[in-house]
């Protein structure tokens, strides 16, 4: 392949994201490859409105933008310390839900790169970001599961 790609990176924090943006900026650096890392805000979700409610008006805490944009800052700065010579990665906090924005991302990579967390009961019946990526995203997508996770480090 000629030319740089560009890899788009979900990141959440999570051990797998961080290899997982670990993975991608190697693979960068061997072939000058354009990283983006991307950290998808979930939209608050209207709750019933209950007197069990969370926050008044039956929606759950969120977070501020800036508290997003310094966690991916960090996130990022972090993997990259433990790196000879990284790339540049271009950091975009998202709005929505994590997979329907990491596919939509997908839409103008040549890859995307996720970590994953490992089967949970939600995911069976609703399915997990990972496995939603897979099946629509509009390009490859490598999946960091936990055991790949522990050998990248």
């Amino acid at each position: 392949m000629t030319g740089q790609r560009k890899i788009v990176v979900g990141v959440d924090g999570s051990n797998q994201s961080e290899a997982a943006l670990r993975w991608a900026l190697e693979e960068a650096t061997a072939h000058s490859d354009q990283v983006r890392a991307v950290l998808v805000r979930a939209r608050a979700e209207l709750l019933p409105g209950t007197s069990y409610a969370i926050q008044p008006y039956g929606r759950p805490p969120v977070g501020e933008d800036e508290e997003y944009s310094d966690r991916l800052r960090t996130t990022v700065q972090k993997i990259r310390e433990t790196l000879d010579n990284p790339p540049p990665v271009i950091e975009a906090v998202l709005n929505g839900d994590p997979a329907a924005e990491l596919v939509k991302e997908s839409a103008h990579a040549d890859l995307l790169v996720i970590g994953s967390h490992g089967a949970r009961l939600r995911d069976v019946l609703i399915g997990s970001v990972a496995v939603w990526c897979v099946r629509h995203a509009h390009c490859p997508v490598l999946v960091i599961t936990n055991e790949a996770a522990q050998q990248l480090g």
